[in-house]
């Protein structure tokens, strides 16, 4: 008799085009120690940030610069675009979504000016974090160098 494993899976697309980077690269210790979770980085080449999975807005702050979702599948993710981006209390962030939304893969949450952000002496990184990676037996980042909405970013293994 074979008994087989059965491994399940959650993919989670990109949020946002542009030059995918570890965590470790990320110029901001609360991201590149993995203390908020396990993930990847994108340096994005467009100011449009998108639903990865179909799921609920968690936490939309009211700076526009970070974006909380738990995905139907109940992955908890963090979108954080640039670094210390707070600091510009939501000038060149146009929000498109509110806490309590429901979201669909690929809907757009977030614009923002990317050439005004690092006009203004911000890092334009987004690290897109998985906060509950502890649920997870593995968590695989693609080894693409880049990335468009909607391609394969993250593969979670339950």
């Amino acid at each position: 008799m074979k008994t087989e494993t059965l491994i399940e899976r959650e993919v989670l697309s990109s949020p946002i085009e542009g030059d995918v980077i570890t965590l470790a690269e990320v110029k901001d210790e609360a991201f590149s120690s993995g203390a908020l979770g396990k993930g990847a980085a994108v340096v994005p080449v467009e100011g449009k940030l998108y639903a990865p999975a179909s799921g609920t807005i968690t936490t939309m702050f009211p700076t526009g610069h970070a974006v909380g979702i738990t995905t139907d599948d109940g992955a908890e993710i963090l979108i954080h675009v640039g670094m210390d981006t707070v600091q510009l209390n939501g000038k060149h962030f146009t929000t498109h979504v509110k806490q309590g939304d429901r979201v669909t893969k690929g809907q757009l949450l977030t614009e923002f000016d990317i050439a005004e952000i690092v006009a203004a002496g911000y890092d334009i990184t987004t690290p897109v974090i998985i906060t509950n990676s502890d649920k997870y037996l593995d968590i695989l980042v693609i080894d693409d160098k880049t990335v468009k909405v909607g391609e394969r970013l993250i593969t979670l293994v339950i």
